[in-house]
């Protein structure tokens, strides 16, 4: 008898003499059970889910390899599909020793207030032994607009750090090693504004650009798809983003220039699936905007890197993580003709799922955000953010902080998680979500394609609408207790009371920053300050010239950042999202 009739007759008999009694004593309690994104998971997994379906005639569904060359050739390949680690297609990460040679970047996010008070935080997360920084800005900053103007009222550091002049981020840097620790930088739509201060700050105090390390977000993309903090419209938009990948792989070789983010997007209601493929169809148009300019592609391909999220559902987000490279490695190869190997990797960082915290029973939280983690570091991911329990309700207190930190550390050194490479490969349960998640993102991306690329496609609104339907059918899912959330649909806790500290801005620290950018302004040079900012406007409005090297030359002269977002407004406009019809 072949193995697999051997196979064939043993599964007929497990299910006949164990599995139907089984059912008959006590019925499953679901009488489906689906993944975050819908996809339907089994009862169990065997190496017939991963098999050519011409080989197996009792398959229950499609399995398929796909790829943008051959349009999805049926069967899996253990050594095409899965391979080993550091070899193309990547499925089981990027480098040979995974985490047993290097952990992960602990990049804790943070940012809050004045530039003086999250240093402060940033200080005290590097003696806690964190291992990079991650700066986050407050809403003001993140819109482009000085903290003293009417938009910017009430809104001072309430979700980051205020940050108006080269001033700002002098003090925000003062005293960190911005030499020896990489930096990740959640800006967009003033990205490269943000990024002339940090790279003149740096310069300043002595570390060259060439030797500084860290990522820029600069995801604009994303902001019109789901997040919503855009300024300008989508062409210029996009035209600073490749502004900054090309003076930075000049002038910058060891940063990251974009994070091609999906965790906005799952934040918006996505699912894993679609955070997936709008992700890669982002940074599809990032790349061809960036050969249509006459780049090529192993010059600036090995900087770019992504952002993604870490959601609930365990398996689902390894499985996602995996599919990321092998799509990547694919698209590069195949659609972009790398010839550096380095090219095709796929870089990313990883944060837990925010939008997945809750302000009922937030110590649950702990436990949501240590799963979460977990499942980012055995997708193999490059740097990882933990949320704080408090998240929810503020700006993490610096208790709540240290905590988020030490999961990640608890999770390197005392879990055993980090002593093998991709420990579940073989999974068929793995190998089988990893191949359905891959099958589904390049269906996506098809359609994508067939509008004319993801510009035309968040024009039309159709990200934005797939995006909405998938919310909308997770908060039914939800009100018909398909699923569950503990503490907020099922477990609930009647006579719960808030007893966590939260942190509060005060008027105080506002009136520090607001007199520093009142001093900024009177105690430049004038002469100097206009001057750069005639320079700005003129390139902007000649439209084929990089403004990298201008808004360098603004920054220095102290120009704010309200001021030179206000030059590209007059030159380029604002955007208004299309009502929906």
């Amino acid at each position: 008898m072949s193995d697999d009739a051997r196979w064939g007759k043993h599964q007929e008999t497990w299910r006949a003499e164990r599995l139907e009694p089984a059912l008959e004593r006590a019925p499953e309690r679901r009488a489906r059970f689906i993944t975050q994104s819908g996809v339907e998971i089994d009862r169990v997994y065997t190496p017939a889910d991963l098999a050519d379906p011409a080989n197996d005639p009792d398959a229950g569904r499609p399995r398929y390899r796909f790829s943008p060359a051959d349009g999805g050739s049926p069967g899996w390949d253990h050594i095409d599909d899965l391979g080993l680690p550091g070899e193309p297609p990547f499925t089981r990460g990027i480098h040979p020793t995974g985490h047993r040679g290097r952990l992960w970047t602990m990049r804790m996010f943070a940012g809050f207030g004045t530039a003086e008070d999250t240093n402060q935080r940033f200080k005290k997360l590097i003696a806690a032994g964190g291992t990079g920084l991650s700066i986050a800005y407050d809403m003001p900053t993140l819109y482009g607009y000085d903290h003293d103007e009417p938009m910017a009222e009430g809104e001072f550091g309430t979700c980051g750090v205020a940050v108006s002049s080269l001033a700002d981020m002098e003090i925000l840097l003062d005293g960190l090693p911005v030499g020896d620790i990489s930096t990740s930088m959640t800006i967009n739509s003033p990205a490269a504004m943000i990024w002339a201060m940090y790279i003149t700050a740096a310069e300043k105090a002595g570390v060259p650009r060439a030797q500084l390390t860290g990522t820029l977000q600069n995801d604009i993309l994303k902001e019109f798809i789901a997040q919503k903090e855009y300024i300008f419209p989508p062409a210029p938009s996009l035209k600073l983003v490749t502004d900054t990948v090309e003076w930075g792989t000049r002038e910058l070789p060891r940063w990251n220039t974009i994070s091609i983010s999906g965790y906005h997007i799952r934040e918006a209601g996505s699912t894993a699936v679609q955070e997936l493929a709008f992700t890669i169809a982002d940074g599809i148009a990032y790349v061809e905007d960036a050969l249509a300019r006459g780049m090529r592609f192993d010059d600036f391909a090995p900087r770019l890197s992504f952002f993604f999220n870490s959601h609930n559902d365990f398996f689902e987000e390894i499985a996602k993580f995996r599919a990321a490279r092998r799509i990547w490695y694919k698209l590069c190869r195949e659609r972009f003709g790398a010839e550096n190997e380095r090219s095709t990797w796929m870089r990313f960082h990883t944060q837990t799922a925010g939008v997945s915290l809750t302000a009922q029973q937030p110590l649950n939280n702990l436990t949501r955000v240590a799963i979460q983690a977990l499942a980012g570091v055995l997708g193999g991911t490059q740097s990882l953010h933990t949320d704080a329990y408090d998240e929810a309700w503020a700006v993490p207190s610096e208790e709540a902080a240290l905590l988020a930190l030490r999961q990640q550390q608890i999770i390197a050194e005392e879990s055993g998680a980090a002593n093998t490479v991709d420990p579940l490969a073989g999974s068929y349960f793995v190998e089988t979500l990893t191949n359905q998640t891959e099958q589904r993102a390049w269906e996506y991306l098809a359609r994508i394609d067939q509008m004319g690329g993801m510009v035309k496609a968040l024009e039309a609104g159709y990200p934005q609408a797939e995006i909405a339907d998938a919310a909308y059918e997770q908060q039914r899912e939800l009100e018909a207790h398909e699923r569950e959330i503990v503490g907020v649909t099922k477990h609930v806790d009647p006579d719960e009371e808030l007893r966590i500290p939260l942190l509060e801005i005060s008027e105080a620290q506002e009136r520090r920053h607001l007199d520093r950018l009142a001093r900024v302004r009177a105690e430049r040079d004038a002469e100097g300050h206009a001057a750069a900012m005639r320079r700005l406007e003129d390139e902007a409005r000649r439209g084929d010239v990089n403004l990298m090297p201008a808004i360098m030359a603004a920054v220095e002269a102290y120009a704010t950042i309200g001021e030179m977002c206000g030059v590209l407004r007059r030159v380029y406009g604002e955007y208004r999202e299309p009502l929906a019809v």
